[in-house]
């Protein structure tokens, strides 16, 4: 149990006094939650284990799209960002090579939500000309994911002094920033003009 207010209190008084509650079985004793001994490479470590899962899970993700596309360009994207995925995946491995850890992947609930939105679009709009703009969609929400992870891991890894695991993030950040630009351009020039038209 908490504070308890003084009886007798009237609102004019002002703030009312707090006292402890008398019967100490009320009293519950507060203990600070326990501190945590895990530390900023820790949490390097597991945020690396995260963007690897994902990376593989988007490998597997891409043909499926690039099968669905509709447009002969939004094809040619998606088939040119598998090969930079599987890139992405050996920086990433040399990135735990740097750490002195094994490559492991460990679930990421927020990739495999974004690629479950993406196989309810193909399902949903086969045949459809809202398809692309709708595999687009997808595809840019996992490009945005990936820029926000691999953004911060280097600026820890910078923090952390791993020059080299910066030098990797960075080009695959760059990377995956130059796919976002491609495919923003794709959707604002015929993509979503097409499914407008329809």
């Amino acid at each position: 149990m908490g504070w308890e207010r003084e009886s007798g209190h009237s609102v004019n008084d002002g703030p009312p006094e707090l006292t402890r509650p008398n019967n100490r079985q009320e009293q519950k004793k507060w203990r600070p939650p326990k501190a945590s001994s895990k530390n900023l490479n820790d949490l390097f470590h597991d945020t690396l284990k995260d963007i690897y899962f994902a990376e593989k899970k988007i490998l597997a993700t891409l043909p499926k799209m690039a099968k669905a596309a509709q447009s002969a360009d939004l094809k040619a994207a998606f088939e040119k960002h598998r090969g930079q995925t599987e890139e992405h995946v050996a920086r990433l491995q040399e990135v735990f090579e740097v750490i002195g850890k094994k490559p492991t992947a460990k679930t990421c609930a927020a990739i495999v939500g974004i690629t479950d939105e993406g196989a309810e679009i193909m399902e949903e709009y086969k045949g459809s000309p809202a398809l692309d703009a709708g595999l687009l969609a997808a595809a840019q929400a996992v490009e945005h994911y990936e820029i926000s992870r691999y953004g911060t891991m280097r600026t820890w890894a910078a923090e952390l002094g791993l020059t080299e695991a910066v030098n990797l993030l960075d080009l695959t950040l760059g990377e995956e920033k130059d796919t976002d630009a491609t495919l923003t351009e794709l959707a604002e020039s015929a993509v979503n003009v097409a499914a407008e038209a329809a």
